[in-house]
């Protein structure tokens, strides 16, 4: 696997997220705030797309952070990723 990269920056992540033609989201079950998910092609059903403002709003009351990969192993654009904790305090 490629190396993945983490980041908190906003730009950075919402770039990302749009080069791969994904939408914020969030799990339609998962009550007030939520758990993100970032939403792939045709829309799942179990997802509800929200908007950046409140993605964001959710990502930062939660302290998250970004993990992601540009590229797979093979060179291909991936577009693994996933939520984790902030490091530090």
């Amino acid at each position: 696997m490629s190396e993945a990269k983490t980041t908190t920056d906003h730009a950075a992540i919402r770039k990302w997220v749009e080069a791969r033609q994904g939408r914020p989201a969030r799990v339609k079950t998962s009550g007030p705030g939520g758990i993100l998910r970032i939403d792939f092609g045709k829309p799942e059903e179990n997802l509800e797309e929200i908007s950046w403002e409140e993605f964001f709003r959710i990502f930062d009351e939660n302290r998250l952070a970004f993990l992601h990969q540009e590229r797979t192993e093979g060179g291909d654009v991936s577009r693994f990723s996933k939520f984790i904790e902030r490091d530090g305090s």
